[in-house]
């Protein structure tokens, strides 16, 4: 049941991924130029006040080094890994040779 939900959120994951490229793109070839929507963008635009808490308590953990790639990331690409890692973390192990099951 857990391989199940990680594979399907893994999937919508890549979903939403590939609608962001598809609007990054359309926005960019309308624009003549590169737009790129970042995380933070995308999180401001979906849930603003927990961006806010977020970045609080990242400054408290002093974790910005860290964090600060990941908001500046492609909001499409971000959400492209991690749903390539849900899918991982939810695939069929590998039978082993020469044991009956």
């Amino acid at each position: 049941m857990i391989r199940f939900l990680f594979r399907f959120l893994g999937l919508m994951c890549l979903a939403g991924a590939f609608i962001l490229l598809i609007y990054d793109g359309t926005k960019s070839i309308a624009g003549n130029t590169v737009f790129l929507t970042t995380v933070e963008n995308l999180w401001n635009a979906l849930y603003s006040p927990g961006l806010v808490t977020l970045k609080r308590h990242i400054a408290d953990w002093s974790l910005s080094p860290v964090a600060a790639p990941f908001f500046a990331a492609p909001s499409w690409l971000a959400l492209a890994i991690f749903g390539v890692l849900l899918i991982l973390l939810g695939r069929k192990k590998k039978p082993l040779i020469g044991y009956a099951r």
